[in-house]
């Protein structure tokens, strides 16, 4: 079988998500060397953030504020290049994907199955954010205190 050049593997994983599995596996990679320690994993928050365009920056800023003083034992760092906070076993429970990371037309606030958002047999474990009000601040500071509740 022929190996696949680039214009046949198009139809597979864009440029983007191809950048963000290799950021992922740069994150892995220096976790196994050295551990994260969390003020390293803050400056790789605060990068992170300071590369997003204008407007996701500032969403980007409130939600780790929010998050951060909702729990504040959750440790900041990036995962697949995005800010995200885990809990004290390192995994992910809550991350924010800028609009601009997929083009999409608004920032996702996610959570990861390590979050006990469990309601029912189905619940949302990802939230659509186009605008940073007093309500959404709210609404996000309760789901962030009921995931690590």
């Amino acid at each position: 079988m022929p190996a696949k050049t680039a214009n046949e593997r198009s139809n597979g994983f864009s440029a983007e998500e191809r950048a963000a599995m290799q950021q992922r596996a740069n994150e892995l990679r220096a976790e196994g060397k050295k551990g994260v320690k969390k003020a390293d994993g803050l400056q790789a928050v605060m990068d992170a953030i300071a590369k997003m365009a204008p407007g996701d920056r500032e969403l980007a800023e409130r939600v780790h504020v929010a998050v951060t003083a909702a729990a504040p034992g959750l440790a900041p760092k990036t995962w697949y290049g995005m800010p995200a906070y885990a809990d004290e076993d390192g995994k992910v429970v809550v991350f924010l994907q800028d609009s601009g990371k997929f083009k999409y037309r608004y920032s996702t606030l996610g959570f990861q199955d390590t979050a006990n958002l469990d309601d029912g047999d189905m619940w949302p474990s990802s939230y659509a954010l186009k605008k940073w009000s007093p309500a959404v601040e709210k609404k996000v500071t309760q789901l962030v205190k009921m995931a690590v509740s």
